[in-house]
């Protein structure tokens, strides 16, 4: 409704101003110029602006009319054009009022010249400055050209032209329907080729014109309508304003091929049958469009491809086209395709497409796999694809007309070519012929799931994919299509193969998968929280026995996860309903040397009633592991006597993860409280007030903490393990709170030996003083004694070997008789010495 709305006050503008001028304007004959078409007379000539001389300024206007004679047209064109007029700023050329002293009004859909018609006529612009209108084709028999001025003088060399007067039997592409401006109806018989035009090509087209160009032709035949030239207003890529539609039939009620406006080129367009229906439409707007409108030649024939091939291996004849064809998948469906004509020879100077189009949404994703059962397409003379060839396009060149990015370009003998799997849901083969006549081509196509997932993929299409420690020692896996959604209803199967005396080591990297019962506080794992769709993990042994590690599910990321010793490898199944679906996960392989059944570090404990275990460098910050290594793991292995249980109580625990949040990823704890069954797995940190206790089901307990390559460290874990028995018949002490039984030894030893909320068994502890022992000290004083009686002997000796030593420097002396000896013997004074003591 806006357009017409502008449209009828544009006119009633128009009209104004021209009654104003009839009014105003001096009009002068004199300056009138009448070009027409006379039998014998020249068909052509050219024009140029009056010249006269107007001191006063007075409004002038001279009429420029051509009139062209019977079955003629006429055809203007300015070769120059320098009015001294200017458009003001943001004003479109030709529009109203754009000029105002000098300017020249088109009126190209005259019915008849006289000054009353025109004031009836559609108006076909106003034009000053120095931009010329272009060229103009009348639609009826004369064209005419108002020049309006009020400047002091007119000069020839403002505007120059030429005319001439065309055939109008050109424009009559077929034969005319009656009460109709230019509607026409062409038949087959009658009129097997020829040309199409708009009504006034190549001048500029006339507005609020619907034009119809009605193709019949005979059973068998099919249309084709190629345009050479094609110039209309873009109005949108929806093409609102003017535009021409083609129906696939005979009229507007058959599917349309398409509607095309702006600037087209190599527009070729077939019918599928015998008949085509081309409108023309262009909108009452006040907007002045200059485009020249269309010319296009047409052809009826029954050499045209037979699009029998094409329903024969269910694909759908793409409209417009002579032999171009979609195929598209009804899942995971097959089929075939083979050349035109087929097992006949193909027609020579054909090219047909074929788009084969795999499912591709929310919850599909397809690829094609196409296999050749025959193959002849003759080489040309150089021996190369010139002559005749199939391209074939994998990763969707198609979308961006990148047709000269083919992958694969065929030609040749009779040997078959390789199978050819599409990069994504789209494939296109191009066929095309040439003078050299062969047998062409039969291919199968399959529509596969395309899963996106790094591995070899199982040869019979499902989700099944091997990872051989053979084939590469690591790398990447992940969900189907990640990060996309995954699709539902999908079970997936990852299987890991190790070599003798290797184990394989999983790191999950990203993890999301749907559970809408995921409110654990300790993370979502195990089947009573992962119900609609999880990840489950197991270690597979030779004998075909698998054991489970775990099984995932909402944010809860699986820790670092190594092989059993002696397991041939890990398997992962992930499996998802029906219902809605999450970006899956993305994870990482490597195959590893086989380490001890302790990995780096851990221990065997048996023969203990109770024990202390803590992460590796506690209370420091455990590490990852060594260079070149994914993972480091200690494990440990507690035994107790038959019949008695172990009992857990963490004391400290920070490990880096979330359970809830994000999963263990980067280091775990996992605890096999039943050794049959499947571990839990811990990681994240304990409260202060927290409580961490685990009670074994049998005898036998099994720690794994395992540290992942991405791992940053954090204090770690003590924890404080007890043998216990359960039941209220005890022997020995019997916790208060817990219940538990323990040793009477473990009492008052300084450790928590009951569990996390009972201390009963270092209650009323304390250390009695021993009574008074005057042994110890009689004994001291014993040896004191004989100290200090050794030590006065030794004086005393010393002391009385003085004094024998003073005696013999100073000897006591007896007279000596005369002629005696000065020294008597020995002996004597012995003796002597007697004597004295004696004394």
């Amino acid at each position: 409704m806006a357009p017409a709305h502008r449209h009828t006050s544009g006119r009633s503008l128009v009209l104004s101003i021209i009654c104003l001028q009839a009014i105003c304007l001096q009009v002068s004959s004199e300056c009138d110029q009448t070009f027409v078409s006379r039998p014998g007379g020249p068909l052509n000539g050219t024009f140029q602006a009056p010249e006269f001389l107007n001191p006063r300024a007075h409004s002038r206007q001279c009429l420029y009319n051509f009139l062209a004679g019977p079955g003629q047209r006429v055809e203007v064109i300015l070769t120059s054009f320098t009015l001294r007029g200017t458009p003001p700023d943001g004003a479109a050329v030709g529009d109203l009022p754009a000029c105002v002293h000098e300017y020249m009004d088109v009126y190209s859909e005259v019915v008849s010249p006289d000054a009353g018609d025109l004031i009836n006529s559609p108006f076909g612009g106003r034009y000053c400055g120095p931009i010329p209108p272009r060229r103009r084709v009348s639609l009826y028999r004369a064209i005419t050209l108002a020049f309006y001025t009020d400047k002091n003088a007119s000069t020839s060399d403002l505007f120059t032209g030429r005319y001439s007067f065309i055939n109008d039997s050109e424009y009559e592409v077929g034969a005319p329907v009656a009460n109709t401006q230019c509607s026409f109806l062409v038949k087959g018989a009658v009129k097997p080729t020829g040309v199409i035009l708009s009504p006034t090509y190549p001048g500029a087209y006339p507005k609020a014109l619907v034009c119809s160009y009605q193709f019949l032709g005979i059973q068998g035949q099919r249309v084709r309508l190629e345009f050479r030239d094609f110039d209309l207003f873009f109005g949108g890529p929806h093409c609102p304003f003017d535009y021409v539609k083609v129906y696939d039939g005979s009229d507007n009620s058959s599917a349309v091929i398409g509607t095309y406006c702006g600037q087209q080129r190599n527009l070729v367009l077939y019918s599928s049958e015998s008949s085509l229906l081309v409108t023309f439409v262009t909108l009452p707007r006040t907007a002045n469009t200059q485009n020249r409108g269309f010319k296009g030649i047409f052809e009826f024939s029954n050499s045209f491809t037979k699009l029998d091939f094409i329903r024969k291996n269910e694909g759908v004849h793409i409209r417009g086209s002579e032999c171009d064809q979609k195929i598209l998948s009804k899942k995971e469906s097959s089929g075939s395709v083979f050349s035109p004509n087929y097992p006949f020879p193909y027609i020579p100077k054909l090219v047909c497409r074929y788009f084969i189009y795999g499912m591709q949404d929310s919850q599909h994703l397809e690829r094609v796999r196409l296999e050749f059962s025959r193959f002849e397409i003759p080489k040309g003379p150089k021996g190369d694809c010139s002559d005749g060839y199939l391209k074939i396009y994998t990763k969707g060149q198609e979308t961006t007309d990148s047709y000269d990015k083919f992958d694969h370009e065929m030609c040749g003998g009779t040997s078959k070519p390789p199978v050819i799997v599409s990069e994504g849901p789209r494939m296109v083969l191009v066929f095309s012929s040439g003078d050299l006549m062969g047998k062409g081509f039969k291919a199968n196509y399959t529509f596969e799931t395309e899963y996106r997932i790094p591995g070899t993929a199982a040869p019979d299409g499902s989700c099944t994919f091997t990872y051989m420690s053979e084939s590469k020692k690591r790398g990447e896996f992940n969900s189907p299509r990640y990060p996309s959604n995954y699709p539902s209803d999908t079970n997936c199967t990852y299987n890991f193969m190790a070599t003798k005396n290797e184990q394989v080591t999983l790191i999950f990297d990203n993890f999301k998968v749907r559970a809408d019962l995921a409110n654990s506080s300790i993370g979502s794992y195990g089947a009573t929280v992962c119900q609609e769709d999880w990840l489950e993990i197991y270690n597979v042994y030779h004998d075909g026995v698998e054991k489970i590690v775990g099984r995932y599910c909402g944010m809860t990321a699986p820790g670092p996860i190594e092989s059993n010793l002696g397991a041939m490898g890990l398997k992962i199944v992930l499996h998802a309903d029906s219902e809605g679906v999450y970006s899956g996960f993305k994870a990482r392989y490597n195959f590893e040397k086989s380490k001890s059944i302790f990995g780096n570090c851990g221990s065997n404990i048996s023969s203990l009633d109770y024990g202390i275990i803590s992460s590796p460098k506690y209370p420091k910050k455990y590490d990852g592991p060594e260079k070149g290594s994914s993972a480091k793991t200690c494990n440990w292995y507690i035994n107790v006597r038959p019949k008695y249980k172990i009992l857990l109580d963490f004391e400290t625990f920070a490990v880096e993860g979330e359970p809830i949040g994000r999963g263990c990823p980067a280091a775990v704890l996992r605890l096999w409280t039943n050794m049959a069954g499947s571990p839990i797995e811990l990681c994240g940190e304990k409260g202060v007030d927290d409580k961490w206790q685990y009670l074994s089901d049998s005898n036998s307990i099994r720690f794994s903490f395992i540290t992942a390559d991405k791992a940053v460290g954090a204090q770690g874990f003590r924890v404080v393990w007890t043998e216990v028995q359960e039941g209220p018949s005890c022997d020995e002490f019997q916790c208060v709170k817990s219940g538990f039984c323990i040793p009477e030894k473990l009492r008052c030893n300084s450790v928590n030996n009951c569990g996390a909320d009972d201390n009963s068994d270092e209650a009323d502890c304390f250390v009695e003083e021993p009574p008074e022992d005057y042994t110890v000290l009689m004994a001291s004083g014993v040896a004191a004694l004989c100290i200090l009686l050794l030590v006065l002997c030794i004086l005393c000796h010393r002391k009385r070997r003085r004094r024998r030593r003073g005696g013999l420097h100073r000897p006591f002396q007896l007279p000596v008789p005369a002629g005696s000896s000065r020294h008597p013997p020995q002996h004597d004074l012995g003796e002597r010495f007697a004597s004295v003591d004696s004394v």
